[in-house]
């Protein structure tokens, strides 16, 4: 067995979960969409527990390295945290990490719950930061609470993709967005110190 079978697990458990969550995601449905034989997943992984930890944990850090690249990049901070928040996304999908809130399963197991509690409060860290970094330059102001407005923010992103997928159009997502971002606009002062 090859360190590669194991990555194709990975990658198959991940994509499964996405699509249908840790309890609708059955071992053998792993091993058919990863081509790989019966006894591989046993091989590399202690059971579906396991590997879905792995998938759960590889799946937040790509959202994170994804988030984290937007939100650091150059330029003024609101700038980028619009960036981030009209970024391309598969709406109707919802979030591979805040879709797994609603997996009763996976929450109830302390090991799978730690991956996606971590990175939603790192996101809500993550952007709060930024906000505050946005207070600091002058370009928001003083009276905007950055740790209160990050989880608005974080809120707004998770509602938005289930009103997104309960209509079937990305439409009431972009709403979301939107709308975040002109009462964010309402806190702009028009200068930046930067």
């Amino acid at each position: 067995m090859s360190s590669d079978t194991a990555a194709r697990l990975v990658e198959s458990m991940r994509e499964l979960l996405w699509e249908r969550g840790y309890t609708g995601t059955s071992p053998k449905a792993v091993l058919q969409r990863a081509g790989a034989g019966q006894g591989s997943m046993y091989h590399h992984f202690s059971g579906k527990a396991d590997l879905a930890q792995s998938a759960v944990a590889a799946t937040a850090a790509e959202l994170r390295a994804t988030a984290d690249a937007q939100l650091s990049g150059h330029g003024p901070a609101v700038d980028r945290l619009t960036a981030y928040l009209r970024r391309e996304r598969e709406v109707l999908r919802g979030c591979p990490i805040g879709g797994l809130t609603q997996d009763a399963e996976l929450m109830a197991d302390p090991a799978l719950r730690a991956p996606v509690t971590e990175t939603l409060a790192w996101l809500r860290s993550r952007l709060a930061a930024v906000l505050a970094e946005a207070v600091a330059s002058g370009e928001l102001a003083p009276s905007l609470d950055p740790e209160a407005t990050a989880a608005a923010l974080v809120a707004t992103l998770q509602g938005g993709y289930v009103l997104a997928r309960a209509e079937g159009s990305p439409e009431p997502f972009e709403q979301a967005v939107a709308g975040v971002l002109g009462l964010l606009s309402a806190f702009a002062t028009g200068s930046s110190a930067g």
